[in-house]
């Protein structure tokens, strides 16, 4: 989920959601993930399992969780991640390790009939299964929701659509937005109350840094594409980028290394990005057909999404909205 470090470094601060207007690109696998974690910790699974055991919690997630941006001034837009990048495969080989390794506590959470403990695990052990992505894709569909696929990272391409100037922002919980180039970010989008905005532009001119500089400091604290340089935190990195310039320079002046430090500098300022995509921001969703297809093809509890739904309505029922065709 990006360097979590990065926040001390950012500008961020919380708005509240009543100011935040136009379209989001929102990094589809980071927003998916946190509600299907959540509706697993807090819901029965009989209310999202269908009667050959396939789990679509993911859909509860997505009904819950769009009213959210239906009931402000906000379209979002939903970018889905492509294929990782080969500098991400030890990240993704330790989720995977701890993912197992939650399993195993979950299996003994199961025979000792700990109920906390299993809601708990559960969450924790959750991932973007093929029927997840197709099922939420087609929800999404149903919903009018404008999809965008990704050749790679989900937020790099998000960024650039709101470089492009095609999106106002990008909504990601991963701090590596900024050392994408994202202008503004939205994170919380999934938590109760007021977005944060985190602001690229003023996050550079608090340290005087330009966005390569930012990108060369976030290597030294180590991101989701390399490991920092040990002793060196957010502090450190910004008083030693802004005394030698640059990562080769820094790393010089400490007799330090970086594994692919030249190759994640490129990920981060030539991302893997398209300008193949297009959306309209004006939406048109099929409430009937997208009741139907939860509650009937997937055989999620209707209990379970019928506010989710009915907020939905209410929105594309107020006047004034142009976003509703």
């Amino acid at each position: 989920m990006g360097n979590a470090a990065l926040r001390e470094i950012a500008v961020i601060e919380e708005i509240p959601f009543d100011e935040v207007e136009g379209v989001v690109a929102v990094d589809a696998h980071n927003w998916l993930y946190r509600y299907l974690t959540t509706t697993v910790k807090w819901t029965n699974s009989a209310a999202y399992t269908t009667p050959d055991g396939i789990e679509v919690a993911n859909l509860v997630g997505i009904v819950q969780g769009l009213p959210k941006f239906f009931e402000h001034d906000v379209t979002p837009v939903m970018v889905f991640d492509g294929g990782p990048s080969e500098l991400k495969a030890d990240e993704i080989e330790s989720r995977r390790e701890q993912r197992e390794t939650y399993e195993q506590q979950l299996e003994v959470a199961r025979e000792e009939g700990d109920e906390v403990a299993i809601a708990q695990l559960e969450s924790r052990t959750q991932r973007l299964t093929p029927t997840i992505q197709e099922t939420s894709r087609e929800l999404l569909g149903l919903l009018d929701v404008p999809i965008i696929e990704a050749p790679a990272e989900g937020e790099a391409q998000a960024a650039h659509i709101v470089r492009r100037g095609d999106a106002d922002y990008v909504g990601t919980e991963d701090y590596d937005a900024l050392l994408f180039g994202a202008p503004l970010t939205l994170r919380q989008l999934t938590s109760k109350g007021n977005p944060e905005l985190m602001d690229l532009a003023a996050t550079l001119e608090r340290h005087d840094l330009t966005l390569e500089q930012l990108v060369d400091a976030a290597i030294l604290i180590g991101t989701d594409f390399n490991e920092g340089v040990s002793g060196i935190g957010p502090k450190t990195a910004i008083a030693e980028i802004t005394e030698h310039g640059d990562l080769w320079s820094v790393l010089e002046a400490r007799g330090d290394s970086v594994e692919y430090g030249d190759r994640v500098r490129q990920l981060f300022r030539q991302p893997n990005v398209t300008d193949d995509y297009a959306f309209d921001p004006t939406l048109e969703p099929d409430l009937e057909a997208a009741r139907a297809y939860v509650t009937d093809e997937w055989d999620v509890d209707a209990e379970e999404v019928e506010r989710g739904f009915e907020r939905i309505e209410e929105s594309v029922t107020q006047t004034g909205l142009d976003r509703w065709t």
